[in-house]
Order: C-alpha cells, then sequence, then structure tokens
C-alpha cells in the first residue's frame, strides 16, 4: 500500500502559505488566512479527457515508465499493518495514516505504478463529517459510553483510495434443468389401513437454453489495504460514470492523504473477471424458465475490455478500544458510514437480557396464579 500528499504546492498570493483542497468549497483554500485560490479544473491534467484503457495491452506493456506523480517522493513501511507510504520528500512521517502505529522505517521499492486517469473530488469537508459522525455514535445504543467519548476525539483522515474500474462486452450462453412444479393427487393407506387421497408435490424436469448479452461499466475493484474490505463495499458505491468524475489533477489531493494501490492490476482483473462471472451467472439464472432449476452452466466470450485507475475519497476513523483495533469509514462523496465497535454486555443484559427474563418470570408466575 502507499500513499502520497501534497503532489504539488500552491501557494496563497496573500500569505504565501500551502492551499489545500477544501471539499465544502470544491476548490483550493489556503488553510491559514482562508483565501481561496483562482484556481479552475483542467489547469494542471494529465490529460485532457479521461480515457479507457486497454486491458490486454496494459498488462503486456505496464513498466516503471507509467510513474508520474510530479514530486520528488519517499517512502516507509509500517511495521505494523505493513502499509508502504509514499510522499513528498519534505514531509516527515510520524506515524502510519492507517493503523496510527508509530514503528515505521524507510523502504524502497521497484514495482511499477500506474499513475490514476481520474478523480472523485471530495464533496463533503470534515465538520460536515463530524456531525454525520456523532448522529451514528448515538445510534449505536450497545457501544461503551467510554467509547462514543473516546472515539469523538480520536483523529480524523481525509483520504483518497485506489480503485480500478473495469468495462467489458460479454455474451454468455447457458444451459440448464427447468422445473416445472406441480401438484398430484395419489392415494395412500393411513396409519388406520383405509385408503387416503393426499396432494403431492412434483417437479417435471426439462431442458432449456438461451444467450444473453451484457455491458459491465466502471465494474468497481478496491486497490486499498488499508481499509477492511467489508466496511468499504458498506459506502460504496462512489459515482464513477458521470460528470462528477473528473481527469486527476494533483490540485484535488492537495493536503490529503492518498494511497497507493496494493492491489496490482493484473490481480485486480482477476478479482474483476471474478466478479462478472458471478453476476453474469445470476443474470443466466433469471432467465431460466419455470419455477425452479438446477443444472445451470454458462459459458462466457468476453470483448473490449477496458480499465481506469481511479482516486475516491474516504475519511477515516482508527482506533483502539481495550486491545482491539476500530475502523469507522465514511464515504467523502455521499457521506454512507460503516464501522466496527465495541459492545458493552453490561448494556445488553440491561436493555435485552434483564427485560426477557422479567417477561418470563411474569409470565410463569401468571400461569400459576
Amino acid at each position: 500500500m502507499a500513499e502520497i500528499t501534497a503532489l504539488r504546492k500552491y501557494p496563497c498570493p496573500e500569505c504565501g502559505g500551502d492551499a489545500e483542497w477544501n471539499a465544502a468549497k470544491q476548490a483550493l483554500v489556503c488553510p491559514y488566512c482562508g483565501t481561496i485560490l483562482p484556481w479552475k479544473s483542467g489547469e494542471d491534467t494529465l490529460g485532457a479527457t479521461i480515457r479507457e484503457t486497454d486491458l490486454a495491452e496494459a498488462l503486456r506493456s505496464a513498466g516503471p515508465e507509467t510513474r508520474d506523480w510530479r514530486f520528488e517522493k519517499r517512502e516507509v513501511k509500517c511495521q505494523s499493518c505493513h502499509a508502504i507510504t509514499v510522499f513528498e520528500a519534505s514531509r516527515a512521517a510520524q506515524s502510519c495514516e492507517f493503523c496510527g502505529s508509530p514503528s515505521i522505517v524507510p523502504v524502497e521499492t521497484d514495482r511499477d505504478a500506474i499513475t490514476p486517469s481520474a478523480v472523485l473530488p471530495a464533496r463533503l469537508s470534515e465538520p460536515q463529517v463530524r456531525d454525520r459522525l456523532r448522529q451514528w455514535y448515538a445510534s449505536r445504543i450497545f457501544a461503551p459510553n467510554r467509547f462514543k467519548k473516546a472515539a469523538l476525539t480520536d483523529t480524523l483522515h481525509g483520504l483518497y483510495l485506489p480503485y480500478w474500474t473495469f468495462d467489458a462486452h460479454v455474451h454468455a450462453t447457458w444451459t440448464a434443468m427447468a422445473g416445472y412444479v406441480y401438484v398430484e393427487n395419489v392415494q395412500r393407506r393411513g396409519s388406520d389401513g383405509r385408503i387416503v387421497t393426499v396432494a403431492e408435490r412434483r417437479v417435471r424436469w426439462e431442458p432449456a437454453a438461451g444467450e444473453l448479452e451484457h455491458f459491465f461499466d466502471d465494474d468497481p475493484v478496491p486497490g486499498t489495504m488499508g481499509i477492511e474490505l467489508a466496511l468499504l463495499r458498506k459506502v460504496e458505491p462512489f459515482p464513477t460514470r458521470g460528470d462528477e468524475l473528473k481527469p486527476y489533477e494533483p490540485a484535488y489531493v492537495r493536503g490529503w492523504v492518498v494511497e497507493r494501490y496494493q492491489l496490482d492490476l493484473r490481480k485486480a482483473a482477476e478479482m474483476n473477471l471474478a466478479q462478472m462471472e458471478a453476476a453474469l451467472r445470476q443474470l443466466c439464472a433469471k432467465q431460466v424458465p419455470g419455477d425452479t432449476q438446477r443444472d445451470l452452466q454458462v459459458q462466457t466470450q468476453y470483448q473490449g475490455r477496458t480499465f481506469k485507475h481511479v482516486l475516491v475519497p474516504v475519511w477515516l476513523v482508527s482506533y483502539t478500544y481495550g486491545p482491539k483495533n476500530y475502523q469507522i469509514v465514511v464515504n467523502g462523496y455521499t457521506g454512507a458510514i460503516a464501522g466496527d465497535r465495541p459492545i458493552s454486555y453490561v448494556k445488553v443484559f440491561f436493555y435485552v437480557v434483564l427485560p426477557t427474563l422479567i417477561i418470563i418470570v411474569l409470565l410463569l408466575l401468571s400461569q400459576q396464579s
């Protein structure tokens, strides 16, 4: 995993401070004097448009020449979560952005890095996210009170995470056994020896076949290892199809931590293929006629597989409660929240167990009276 921060300096014309991307104002703003810089999207792009890249060609030719973050970098590795953090040489890393561990050491990597082609600019500011987090904490009724107080004071990090999105045209053919349920009246001898008529459920099986055409548009595969995948899936989707997505520019991530992908293109393409196969199987299963089915077999042919490497915004709270580490993730564009939290077994007892015991005792007493 890698992170990149402050890719290019944008000095404030009033005080000389380095401007940062302000999600609420959707502009570069000086954090010291509040001046909004006269910057427009498109002034510092790596490409004028967001392009889809041929997957097969990229897998054949990807190499060190694809590196271009446009800043002097240094790298450190977290000895706790093994994250590799990449940032500008002038910045001094004090702790891991993802797990908070101070155990970091310099490291050199020789793996190729594909520069993002697009970025989804953050839309929610830190105050807006904290308001949402307060509501989220308040709704966790079984969390310890100490957890709610401690978590609100924890550091909130704004991050850009790496995602791969894949497109593909696919032609699928399928065969299956389609089952048609019917009821047949049969005669049985009852326990008393008499003949009775009963209705039995039967299934008539018939072979079936079909085909379909489907286009996968921006099927997402996270490239991060710093955030739990289950939590990340809960705050998806991140808009990647409309005008919300912008061509990558350093200005959009100025002042934020940017993670370099840990899941490389080849592994991401394999995960994407597995996702598409599962989705196609569901689509084919819906075409099978009848009331039930079995022995579904699907054959697929893919054409025009392309990809984009994009950055998406999240806000992350990482904290330790007792012996365990927890994460809370907020979608920096939609505001969706997902997180882990400890459970107070004392609250569970008084809110659930004790009332249940009281009800049971009252029921037993009412039966005896």
